[in-house]
């Protein structure tokens, strides 16, 4: 047992249309890649309350 949860991987990869086949033939580096969160990532709380007090309404 490798503590990794490849049957939750498994149902997400089916969900965004990666068929069982091709699952199984991609690199933990390339899954992480195709699931990593796009974009920014969220405001701690110190960038949140500096921008509460540099547009305060």
């Amino acid at each position: 047992m490798t503590g990794l949860p490849f049957d939750a991987w498994l149902r997400l990869a089916a969900r965004i249309g990666i068929p069982p086949r091709d699952f199984w033939a991609l690199s933990l580096k390339e899954w992480r890649a195709l699931t990593a969160p796009s974009g920014p990532a969220p405001l701690g709380r110190a960038e949140l309350e500096a921008l509460r007090h540099q547009f305060p309404d």
